[in-house]
């Protein structure tokens, strides 16, 4: 299933997050402070044109089990990942 980060969102609680749009330099930083920003059973729906593995260990490793990841899109050119705060 394709989902386009850029549609209106229609659950209140899921917050969209086009890292596309930030530069590289702050990409990081902005996740993180977006994902601190989140209360339990909100989700930051993030899109971007390549798969962040990377960031994903960094997130894992940060949040532990606080944050769940689910990809909703994994196609090249377009990754969309929800991450949703437990609790």
């Amino acid at each position: 299933m394709t989902q386009d980060a850029s549609l209106p969102m229609f659950d209140p609680h899921v917050y969209p997050f086009d890292a596309r749009g930030v530069s590289k330099r702050f990409r990081h930083a902005a996740i993180f402070g977006a994902l601190s920003a989140l209360h339990p059973g909100e989700t930051m729906r993030f899109c971007n044109d390549h798969d962040p593995l990377p960031l994903l260990a960094q997130i894992e490793a940060h949040f532990g089990n606080q944050v769940a990841i689910a990809y909703v899109a994994r196609e090249p050119g377009q990754i969309v990942i929800d991450f949703q705060i437990q609790g």
